[in-house]
């Protein structure tokens, strides 16, 4: 298959994307990038490949094999059936595996992104990635049923933070909350502006001086 720029930036994106998700999930999953540029050596990307032997320039698996027979007689519909499913390696090793086509130009399979489990994992291994390390900083993170929501709490919080500090003088007051909100990146998303003057009872201009200021001082 001739892969397009476009596909080969997509496949590009997706084999960060699984450095990533591999730190997150651990060393339990081996998780493979596949191209379909050339099938006899379409491993691109492989974290943990130690489980398999399997390296880059490895080829397809002869379920991935079918599963592309099954998508070009059935459409893409038909790869639902591999989304999770139960398997054994070739050493004969118990897998939980989920094998997930890329969509490249004109809605073509371009990749592959291959899940495996290895589930004789020691217990207290998979225990120790989902809790982390008693190091690690803990983020508080607030799901916001919508933007606007998230934006609102946001100018509440750092309100709240700098109307109750004594050293930040009153006439500073307004900076220091728009100076937290853009440390933030708050003032990327659309409409925010607006909303922040709203909240904060100042006008739209007020807010764009502010940031002038802020950017000035260096601090964006």
């Amino acid at each position: 298959m001739r892969l397009t720029k476009t596909d080969k930036e997509i496949l590009a994106s997706y084999s960060y994307m699984i450095e990533r998700l591999s730190e997150y999930l651990g060393a339990a999953y081996e998780i493979s990038l596949h191209s379909l540029e050339d099938e006899n050596h379409s491993v691109i990307k492989i974290m943990n490949g130690y489980h398999s032997g399997r390296t880059v320039g490895a080829p397809l698996t002869d379920l991935a094999m079918n599963m592309l027979k099954r998508i070009n007689n059935q459409g893409i519909s038909a790869a639902s059936s591999y989304t999770s499913y139960n398997a054994i390696s070739g050493s004969g090793e118990k897998l939980r595996s989920s094998t997930i086509p890329v969509l490249g130009d004109g809605e073509r399979v371009i990749g592959m992104v291959c899940i495996n489990f290895y589930m004789d994992t020691p217990l207290s291994e998979i225990i120790q990635n989902m809790v982390g390390n008693s190091n690690e900083v803990s983020h508080k993170e607030y799901f916001a049923p919508s933007m606007g929501d998230a934006i609102t709490k946001a100018v509440y919080e750092a309100r709240s933070s700098v109307m109750n500090n004594p050293d930040i003088p009153s006439v500073n007051k307004n900076k220091e909350i728009i100076r937290i909100l853009n440390s933030k990146g708050l003032f990327n998303i659309k409409d925010s502006v607006n909303s922040v003057a709203k909240a904060l009872d100042i006008s739209r201009n007020t807010v764009y001086l502010h940031l002038r200021g802020i950017s000035e001082d260096g601090e964006d």
